[in-house]
This record gives structure tokens, C-alpha cells and sequence, in this order.
């Protein structure tokens, strides 16, 4: 019943924001402002706010953070076999693998492990979301660039390594990481405005995922979307499943990262693949149906846990 309650109360958010851009409620315009509202300011204070305030000694675990990574690494390298035996076209083939192993952490994996672990559970996920964010970036770059037929913009390796540094939920990560070494406390002051902050970002952030939602493009890649979608859903937070049991975690601690895993795919997914020649439509397809199939993923990943 504790899975139920997390998962239908953060998709019927979700579902409400593709009814509410269907019906006029959230116009077009409005939507580039408000994701950069979500993704520059009110999820870093978020995950600021609560990887600072945490322990690092009891929320983080160095052997959860090294499988969970490994998983990504493996699934990448067997996606991208799968690619090349189904002979897909360059430009669809490096967004096909994107699509399968980079996952959406900041709006639906961090919501997840909020609603369903807590704060304490949330900061941990916070942690290794900053490490895993980096790895999916950077593998994501390098698989555009390797199939892309020209990138003129993204030959400079530093611009590629400053884009994803700057990334604003990896530098929230990293300073919260750094503070909570210090030992020291936040101020009450700003405790409380990090709060407020922080309670327009899951609610906004899921609303506007339903916002941008797209099933147009799907009838034709239909195939092609659910092999995609099943690697991300099932295959990549089940070879961390597999890891984290051979090495005998226990769940209360690996939970964070196989939410993480089983996060659908990544929003940025479609401007990687816009701005590095990859298929737009291949990825605005693959976020709406990993999105909305995650719902019964995320139920049966989190009733295995307990």
C-alpha cells in the first residue's frame, strides 16, 4: 500500500499536467520559464538542502555509489550492441542507446525517493545523484558524438566537460557533499528559505513533465521505443538489483540508487539529441512512453525492496 501511495499521487500529477496543457491551462510560453525555475533554482536548493543538513557517514555508502555506476556503464555497453545488431540509422542510433540508460533523476527519480524514503532516503539519493549524473553525461556526449555525422559545436572536449559541470543539480549535489564534510549546521534562516524553495520544485517539476508530454511520434517507432524502454525500465535498474544482492546490501540502503536506475528517460534527452545531431523525435517519443510506463516499473522495482 506504502508503494501505491507514492507512485499514483506522483503521476496523477503528472497526468494532470498533460490535461492541463490540453486544455489551455499551461500555454506553451509558459513552460521554457518555468523548467528553468525548476531546474536552475528550486530542485538545487532541494538537493542542497538536504544532502547539507545529512550525515555523509550513515547516507552514503561507497559500494552502492561503485554498483550502481557499474550497472549504467554495463547497460551502456551492452545497449550499444543492441543498437548496431538491429542496424538501426546513425542519427537514431546514438539517441536509441541515450534513451536507454540516461535516466530523468531531478524531476521523477528524486521525486520517487522523496515521497517514497523521506528526507533521510532523499539525501542519499541527492548524493549519488550528483556522481550518476555525471557518468550519464558524459557516456551520453560521447555516444552522440560517436554517431553524429557533424557536431560542429560540441568538438571543443572542454565546452563538453564545462556543460556538464555546470549542470546546476551536480553543483547542488557537490557543494551540499562538501558542506556536510564541514560537520557544521545551516543557519535556521536558511533552513527555512531553502523549504520554501524547495516546495514549488516536485510539484512544478512533475507538472511540467505531464506538460511536455508527446504520443505522436510514437505509433511509428513503436518497436524500437519498447526495446528501448524495456532496457531502461527493466534491464538497467535489474542488473543493479543483481549487483546489489550478489554483494549482500541490504535494501534500506540500495533503494536510493535502484530508483535512480529505474528512473524513465531523461527530459535533456531531447535537447542532447537537437543540439548533437541525434533524432529529436526518437527521444521526445522515448521520454513520453518510458514516462508513463515507469508508473507500473517503479511499483514492481519497490515491491521487490520490501
Amino acid at each position: 500500500m506504502e508503494i501505491l501511495n507514492t507512485i499514483i499521487p506522483i503521476f496523477t500529477v503528472i497526468v494532470l499536467g498533460c490535461f492541463a496543457r490540453q486544455r489551455g491551462f499551461v500555454p506553451p510560453e509558459f513552460l521554457a520559464p518555468a523548467n528553468r525555475l525548476v531546474f536552475y533554482i528550486a530542485i538545487p536548493a532541494m538537493v542542497f538542502g538536504a544532502i547539507a543538513g545529512s550525515s555523509l557517514k550513515t547516507q552514503f555508502d561507497p559500494q552502492v555509489l561503485g554498483l550502481t555506476l557499474t550497472a549504467i556503464i554495463v547497460s551502456f555497453g551492452v545497449t550499444c550492441a543492441i543498437g548496431k545488431f538491429i542496424h538501426l540509422p546513425p542519427r537514431r542510433s546514438g539517441t536509441f542507446v541515450q534513451s536507454a540508460f540516461h535516466g530523468n533523476l531531478g524531476y521523477i527519480g528524486l521525486a520517487v525517493a522523496y515521497y517514497f524514503l523521506g528526507e533521510e532516503g532523499f539525501a542519499s539519493a541527492g548524493i549519488l545523484t550528483g556522481f550518476v549524473m555525471i557518468l550519464q553525461n558524459f557516456l551520453s556526449v560521447f555516444v552522440l558524438q560517436f554517431y553524429a555525422d557533424a557536431t560542429p559545436s560540441f568538438h571543443n572536449p572542454g565546452r563538453i566537460i564545462t556543460k556538464i559541470m555546470g549542470n546546476p543539480v551536480i553543483l547542488s549535489a557537490i557543494a551540499g557533499i562538501l558542506f556536510a564534510l564541514t560537520g557544521a549546521a545551516l543557519p535556521l534562516i536558511v533552513v527555512r528559505t531553502l523549504d520554501i524553495i524547495s516546495g514549488m520544485s516536485l510539484p512544478l517539476a512533475l507538472l511540467l513533465i505531464g506538460a511536455t508530454l508527446s504520443f505522436d511520434l510514437i505509433k511509428a517507432r513503436f518497436y524500437q521505443l519498447l526495446l528501448a524502454g524495456f532496457i531502461k525500465l527493466m534491464v538497467l535498474p535489474g542488473l543493479g538489483f543483481l549487483l546489489y544482492s550478489l554483494w549482500d546490501i541490504p535494501s534500506s540502503v540500495y533503494v536510493p540508487g535502484l530508483i535512480l536506475l529505474a528512473s524513465p528517460c531523461a527530459t535533456i534527452s531531447y535537447v542532447m539529441a537537437r543540439e548533437m545531431n541525434g533524432d529529436p523525435e526518437f527521444a521526445v517519443a522515448a521520454i513520453s512512453s518510458s514516462t508513463l510506463l515507469s508508473a507500473m516499473t517503479f511499483a514492481f522495482w519497490l515491491h521487490l525492496t520490501r
